[in-house]
């Protein structure tokens, strides 16, 4: 396998980098390699479905019931002095 060296890379980016690493929880230099391969490969990530991620994250609480709120009438807007 080759190796790379960048140099003058701004702090900015660094920072982007180390972050975006670790909530991928990956090093940075893994996460390097991974965003160079999906640029130069053409191979776009999935798409993250937030409906099917928020039932992943809750399915292990087995479900979750809500009380719904009563509603009464409907107000009438005060009356405005001129």
């Amino acid at each position: 396998m080759a190796s790379l060296t960048i140099r003058n890379l701004d702090e900015s980016i660094k920072n982007r980098l180390r972050i975006r690493a670790a909530h991928r929880r990956r090093s940075m230099e893994e996460e390097a390699r991974h965003i160079l391969k999906d640029a130069l490969t053409g191979e776009r990530p999935e798409g993250v479905n937030l409906a099917a991620a928020i039932q992943e994250r809750f399915r292990p609480l087995r479900g979750v019931r809500l009380e719904v709120a009563q509603r009464g009438p409907v107000r009438q807007p005060p009356k405005i002095k001129r």
